[in-house]
């Protein structure tokens, strides 16, 4: 048995750097993305495409590419794997500085060993530091001279929102909050716990983002799946896939929406009012299947993971078929390209961009693990008129891959500060990135 495991780990060991090299995309580069993605057929080989690139942080000196019109520079540097942005009334910004929690699952299987160690060449398997750093402009320049701890002892935190004098942070098992009053640098009060949500001892998707509504009585948390396509069984899937609404007194939650595999970065759309999220659909079908996307999220809405994608496009993998949950699946509002990993949504709200940028959606893609060519590592922004998307793509940080094609930096969660500018999380190279429009009106900033 021993030789078997052995012989066994030695041939994925060879593969992983060839898995997928015979698969790749077939499509023209924006095919994917827009309200009508080309879907083509799936193509599930053998062992799945693998094209991770390797973290390796930037260069001294070294930082993204701004679109034109526009500069970028660090407002805050040696962070330990910041992953969101969150920025108080008063324009002190919060950074959840955050990676997975413990697998505490005790089954142990080939795909999973090799998951991790795709992982930890990305860069996300070092141990979460667990807290919340406050960062502060005091002078206005565009880089952050404070930075203190406001908050640690969390569980791999990722969202947060202040209502009222409460701060609520989404840890990958709970939504928790504090007591806040303006100008706090750190908080020292216990923790308590608003809601349970869904974690181990398997917590495949960890990460669980958060924000509340206008009139703050309830709070939206969405959770990820607890595995790619259902494997491991729909018992592992409550309330997963989910957006769930918490009533903000009370602690007592309800399904919002469902069949989202992983959503994240909720955020509401400041023309129509409606919820919107970014999501990571399923692997393993191919390059260009599936499409990750942004979409409004109806109250009792099914958008049909795990038994179909982008509407109703059944997943032969799922078994036994749910044909009458299929029928119901909503097609989403906006392909944001095949495994593009989407985790951060905003919307500009603000004067500081063009007009035409206006109630836009910027959106953090975090960038693909098994799609060859690669997608993703980028800030994009996507023109929206009278709530709805109006446009194609436009890139906005770019250069995030170095000429060798390793990872100098992957966004994650972005932000709008104060003053109108973005901030973006930067989780392998450990960095707040500010985006400003270029000339004299950056220069007041």
């Amino acid at each position: 048995m021993r030789q078997k495991f052995l012989l066994s780990t030695a041939v994925l060991i060879v593969a992983l750097p060839l898995a997928g090299c015979n698969e790749k995309s077939t499509i023209a580069a924006g095919d994917d993305f827009g309200p009508t993605p080309k879907l083509v057929e799936p193509n599930k080989t053998l062992i799945p495409t693998i094209n991770m690139s390797k973290a390796v942080g930037w260069p001294q000196g070294a930082k993204p590419k701004a679109a034109e019109g526009m500069v970028v520079n660090a407002f805050a540097t040696g962070l330990d794997h910041p992953r969101t942005v969150y920025v108080l009334p008063n324009g002190d910004v919060l950074v959840a500085e955050s990676n997975a929690p413990p697998n505490e699952a005790a089954s142990f299987s080939i795909k999973g060993w090799v998951q991790g160690l795709v992982m930890k060449r990305a860069g996300a398997k070092t141990p979460s530091a667990n807290r919340v750093t406050l960062l502060r402009d005091a002078d206005g320049d565009g880089v952050a001279e404070t930075k203190t701890v406001f908050l640690e002892n969390l569980a791999s935190p990722f969202g947060m929102v202040l209502v009222g004098d409460e701060f609520f942070v989404a840890n990958a098992d709970a939504v928790v909050k504090f007591p806040y009053k303006t100008g706090d640098t750190k908080i020292t009060a216990a923790a308590t716990k608003v809601a349970d949500l869904p974690g181990g001892p398997r917590n495949h998707h960890w990460t669980k983002d958060l924000t509340a509504s206008a009139d703050g009585s309830k709070l939206y948390a969405t959770v990820g799946s607890n595995s790619n396509v259902a494997e491991n069984g729909l018992d592992e899937e409550k309330d997963r896939a989910a957006v769930l609404e918490i009533d903000r007194a009370t602690g007592a939650k309800r399904l919002f929406a469902s069949g989202l595999r992983n959503p994240n970065g909720p955020a509401w759309q400041p023309q129509s009012g409606a919820l919107w999220v970014v999501v990571n659909e399923r692997d393993e079908i191919g390059s260009d299947l599936v499409p990750d996307y942004m979409t409004s999220v109806q109250d009792g809405g099914f958008y049909g993971w795990p038994y179909s994608y982008y509407g109703q496009n059944v997943d032969a993998r799922v078994q036994p078929p749910r044909p009458d949950l299929v029928a119901k699946a909503i097609k989403p509002d906006y392909a944001l390209g095949a495994h593009t990993a989407s985790l951060g949504l905003d919307f500009n709200t603000g004067d500081l961009f063009p007009a035409n940028m206006k109630n836009g959606a910027f959106i953090g893609q975090h960038g693909s693990w098994n799609r060859q060519p690669q997608s993703g590592y980028k800030v994009i922004f996507v023109p929206f008129t009278d709530g709805k998307p109006s446009g194609k793509p436009q890139d906005v940080l770019t250069g995030f891959l170095s000429e060798k094609g390793e990872a100098q930096g992957r966004p994650v969660g972005v932000r709008f500060d104060k003053k109108g500018a973005l901030l973006v999380a930067d989780d392998v190279g450990n960095v707040i990135w500010r985006v400003t429009p270029a000339g004299d009106k950056a220069a007041s900033l």
